[in-house]
């Protein structure tokens, strides 16, 4: 996600400058910005939680991932890959959270039957 958050800041960067240029309407390369900034919290914050058993920061992952959906979504625009990294996002939010349940809920049963 940090890697895709560089590509994601980079061209948003470059359809906010052609927004700018063409006096569009729309400000896709602002919101491109944010859905990178999100990308990117994302990121660390799962590189930061990703041995914990708790959930606070997939919860908060995912948390940021549905706004970068969101944003992705609301203002595209001409920068048409906007929905592609919104609905990626949110495969990936809802994806990891899922993930990281199912994962926990395995092990708090399999410490169960160790324990019996």
């Amino acid at each position: 996600m940090i890697i895709l958050s560089v590509f994601i800041f980079i061209q948003s960067s470059a359809v906010g400058v052609s927004d700018a240029i063409e006096g569009g309407q729309h400000a896709s390369g602002t919101s491109g910005m944010f859905v990178a900034i999100l990308y990117l919290a994302s990121g660390i914050v799962y590189l930061s939680t990703k041995k914990s058993t708790k959930m606070g920061g997939d919860i908060a992952s995912l948390v940021m991932m549905v706004f970068a959906w969101i944003i992705g979504l609301v203002d595209v625009g001409i920068y048409a890959d906007l929905v592609i990294w919104a609905w990626l996002a949110l495969i990936i939010g809802v994806g990891f959270f899922v993930w990281h349940l199912r994962a926990n809920h395995k092990s708090e049963n399999d410490a169960t039957h160790h324990a019996a």
